[in-house]
């Protein structure tokens, strides 16, 4: 069979032949190329562009970010699906694989690597040459969804080297044990019992440390361990020691409204987003993603669910909130839920799990409190009604909004993931220790 007029023909080799394969093949590329280029091109603009509000800071850099991150979860979801390992398990190995640090000491600073009471902790000590006197100290509590994150992380070991440094404080950052290899409450029992053992008269007297002048802080789910750990110090009469002060940056404080403003507001912002807050919340309390639908519409707090119609109370956020927050957001109150997720979950109600809804005679007893909170964040509300709460039970609170922030902000700090909302976060954050600490 005779081939095409102005055809190539394989395995033919001379020179008007080969002139018309290689013309054939250019234009195939050329054909090819465009189709290639707009596929990439689909597939950046899929990972990298989401629509975000113009008051948020420096957004084309916030979105790259993102898109690393998202990356990296479809990554892990994917080996969770063939069987390699738990998805949380595979995130945290990606993330932390080129991110953690050896403890390394400087001039001013001296950075261990301990021990307290089975539980390790990361120590960023002042050299003692350089002070005269007893110093301070800060307990911090790293965030990371109760499943992610470290002491020894690069972003935790620069923040935690800053406020040593400027703060002239004894740092003790705490390695607690992670999603899933555990879940609630042995979080909280971590950081409460190296928290403890720091707070011995002995130990402090170690580290120079002065018993009057002592601070819990934490970020996010960190914020949230350290909300947990400040209300049970403060009823443990064992403890002699008592907290001056607890600082939380965008906590995470309640599980029974997926529904406040801010939540509605920020539902697909970066970098947490409500529906993998969601899942977070269900990885921590052992609970399963199968609820995951049914709690983002508030299902697990309806009004047949008895043990939430009086927490509720607690979180009004309609009476509580700014205007500026609420704008025209509604609650949103189911009259008919699941059952089954508050049988299956029993920690949802758990003030451990979630300190905003603890008794007022609880948070009269807390220190002086710094609350910092974004616009662009799910956790905004936890936070703000939070402060309101402590400052109802007579507390003093400082609360710090940042209009252009985002959650998560204050760790990225530093090159190569820097943000001027971050070092302003930061920066606010470390001020408010050391005028107040």
């Amino acid at each position: 069979m005779r081939p095409l007029i102005g055809s190539c023909r394989p395995g033919v080799f001379n020179e008007a032949n080969t002139k018309l394969c290689s013309e054939e093949l250019t234009a195939c590329r050329m054909r090819t190329v465009p189709a290639l280029l707009t596929a990439l091109t689909a597939l950046t603009a899929y990972y990298v562009y989401t629509p975000l509000p113009s008051t948020l800071a420096e957004p084309w850099k916030l979105m790259l970010l993102d898109a690393t991150f998202r990356f990296a979860q479809d990554l892990s979801n994917f080996a969770h699906y063939v069987g390699l390992s738990h998805h949380l398990r595979v995130l945290n190995f990606v993330s932390n694989y080129f991110d953690k640090l050896d403890p390394a000491s400087s001039p001013r600073l001296q950075v261990t690597d301990t021990v307290f009471d089975g539980v390790e902790v990361r120590i960023f000590e002042p050299k003692k040459e350089l002070h005269g006197s007893l110093q301070r100290s800060v307990i911090y509590v790293h965030g990371g969804g109760w499943a992610l994150g470290s002491a020894k992380a690069r972003s935790y070991d620069s923040l935690c080297r800053r406020i040593a440094e400027d703060v002239n404080a004894v740092v003790v950052s705490i390695e607690y044990r992670l999603v899933p290899n555990v879940h609630f409450p042995e979080q909280i029992n971590d950081v409460y019992a190296a928290a403890k053992y720091f707070m011995q008269p002995e130990v402090l007297a170690k580290y120079s440390v002065d018993p009057e002048r002592i601070a819990i802080s934490g970020d996010s789910a960190g914020g949230n361990l350290a909300a947990a750990v400040c209300q049970q110090l403060t009823q443990d009469k064992k403890v002699t020691t008592k907290l001056k002060l607890q600082a939380l940056i965008y906590p995470v404080l309640q599980m029974l409204d997926f529904n406040t403003p801010s939540y509605q507001q920020n539902m697909n912002m970066p970098i947490l987003s409500r529906f993998v807050m969601i899942k977070f919340w269900l990885d921590y309390l052992n609970g399963s993603h199968s609820f995951a639908h049914a709690i983002m519409v508030n299902n697990h707090t309806s009004l047949d669910v008895s043990e939430a119609v009086a927490l509720r109370q607690l979180l009004k956020w309609d009476a509580l909130l700014p205007s500026s927050f609420k704008k025209n957001y509604k609650p949103l109150i189911q009259n008919t839920g699941n059952p089954r997720i508050v049988k299956e979950v029993p920690a949802l109600f758990d003030t451990r799990a979630s300190p905003l809804i603890a008794q007022k005679e609880t948070l009269q007893k807390l220190p002086k409190t710094y609350i910092l909170t974004c616009e662009h964040d799910v956790l905004r509300d936890d936070g703000t009604l939070y402060a309101k709460r402590l400052e109802e039970a007579g507390v003093d609170v400082t609360h710090d909004h940042y209009e252009d922030g985002f959650h998560g902000c204050m760790i990225f700090a530093t090159w190569p993931t820097y943000f001027t909302a971050g070092a302003r976060t930061r920066d606010g954050y470390v001020n408010w220790l050391k005028e107040n600490l």
